[in-house]
């Protein structure tokens, strides 16, 4: 594995192990120009050289940007302007600007067909379809939530978006043909709708609930009901929501540590994966251990404080531990809202055969299920809480970042450390690139690409 220089940008903060921020380094859909945000500037650079292509300026500091699905424009918000500026990298003298003025700008997208953006005002106020291939504009009823709940069908046909009036949650479901038609609105069973998300073939759509009540529904893309789960009645409910990519899935981690693995046509559970400690069944289970190399040159176990990465003059490896293993666990603070409890991230591999997750109350650990033998297939234990992961969007290759300047690899044949060979650079975001050839690494301050040596 290669790895380019580090190349400064501005990030965000992640809303969890698997979630990149708003502002994070982004791969153009075809994967061949990368795209940053430092300070009021867009630079957008080749992947394979890392070339800069492109330099816009900016009115003021961007607070997310986002490629077209074409790959042609790239967006950048800034919401303390309520502007919006568009540009294209392959001509520089075009470019866009939609100003929202006293509305504000919240949320920012990009309609699936790539010629349009979607913006939610302050407040949800209200929520604006802008062309810009004619200028037109369309405004729709304001969203419950500006960055939630809002989502288009994977077939671009569909727009779905939570509601709130009358104190109940609603459905509401567009079309994206001209003038944004409504095709339903269907009152919702939900105390407190928090997201909502498409299944990857388009024919469904998952709501679910705040953590006060535990209640997925799933609904046809016409709004019909076809179901809903409950796990329990008597405490903090759904934490973390994804579909498999083949659609007959739908997994569901909880605050209860428990990621259950719902069938796609009864919706009810086929796998509860239990986070526990020790970890000692399946016997065939391996559990991996991140071992830090001192001064002296002896491998030993290094005891994590305060959750602090490693000293990067240090080593490490992954060494094989016997059965049992206990794993640390931290308490929630307690009387804090939002407790760092439960199932807090879950990714499926691409051919839907693994399921990787992390356990917030034992941030160091990444448990990966096979879902097809209905057993826990490995657990990766590091001595930094874990900050990101993803899969390689070919093959089962499971990428795992702490914080620290180490990548660790996890496939079936078994896993590796890997050396960021950057002073001072600490990843806490990853992103595969769409043909999983490389992968970038964010910290703080800067990004680095990793290239991956083909098999």
């Amino acid at each position: 594995m290669d790895f380019s220089e580090a190349y400064k940008c501005s990030t965000s903060s992640s809303a969890g192990p698997g979630a990149p921020g708003a502002l994070a380094p982004a791969y153009s859909p075809c994967g061949r120009l990368l795209a940053a945000a430092v300070e009021y500037r867009l630079v957008v650079r080749e992947v394979e050289s890392l070339k800069v292509v492109a330099i816009f300026s900016c009115l003021d500091k961007i607070h997310r940007l986002e490629w077209s699905p074409s790959g042609r424009h790239v967006l950048a918000a800034l919401h303390s302007r309520g502007v919006v500026q568009v540009w294209a990298p392959d001509d520089p003298e075009w470019a866009a600007k939609i100003d929202e003025g006293p509305a504000g700008v919240r949320s920012a997208r990009w309609t699936p067909d790539g010629l349009s953006l979607l913006l939610v005002a302050d407040f949800c106020v209200r929520m604006t379809a802008w062309s810009l291939a004619d200028r037109s504009c369309a405004h729709l009823g304001g969203p419950k939530h500006a960055s939630r709940g809002v989502a288009f069908s994977p077939r671009g046909d569909q727009l779905a978006v939570l509601e709130r009036k009358d104190c109940k949650d609603w459905l509401a479901l567009y079309s994206t043909a001209a003038g944004w038609p409504l095709q339903a609105r269907v009152a919702l069973g939900t105390l407190d709708a928090a997201d909502l998300a498409w299944s990857p073939d388009g024919a469904k759509l998952a709501v679910w609930d705040s953590p006060l009540a535990y209640r997925v529904a799933v609904h046809a893309s016409d709004g019909a009901p076809l179901g809903t789960y409950a796990a329990y009645d008597d405490g903090l409910g759904v934490r973390s929501v994804v579909w498999a990519p083949g659609s007959d899935l739908l997994a569901v981690g909880s605050y209860d540590q428990v990621l259950r693995v719902l069938n796609g046509v009864t919706w009810a559970p086929l796998l509860e994966c239990h986070h526990g400690s020790p970890v000692e069944e399946p016997r065939s289970v391996a559990v991996y251990q991140e071992l830090e190399e001192p001064a002296r040159g002896v491998l030993a176990p290094v005891q994590v404080q305060g959750g602090a990465p490693p000293k990067r003059e240090t080593r490490a490896r992954y060494a094989v531990a016997p059965l049992p293993v206990e794993l640390t666990s931290v308490a929630p603070a307690a009387g804090k809202p939002n407790p760092k409890l439960g199932v807090c991230a879950a990714a499926w591999s691409p051919g839907s055969g693994l399921l990787a997750s992390v356990n917030e109350n034992m941030p160091h650990a990444v448990w990966v299920w096979d879902v097809g033998a209905a057993a826990l297939a490995a657990v990766l234990v590091h001595l930094a809480p874990v900050r990101g992961l993803a899969w390689a969007p070919r093959g089962e290759s499971l990428a795992i970042v702490t914080g620290g300047g180490r990548v660790y690899v996890w496939s079936a044949e078994g896993a590796s450390v890997v050396h960021i060979p950057l002073a001072g650079f600490a990843a806490t975001g990853l992103a595969w690139s769409p043909d999983g050839s490389n992968f970038l690494l964010s910290d703080a301050e800067a990004f680095c690409v990793a290239y991956v040596a083909p098999s």
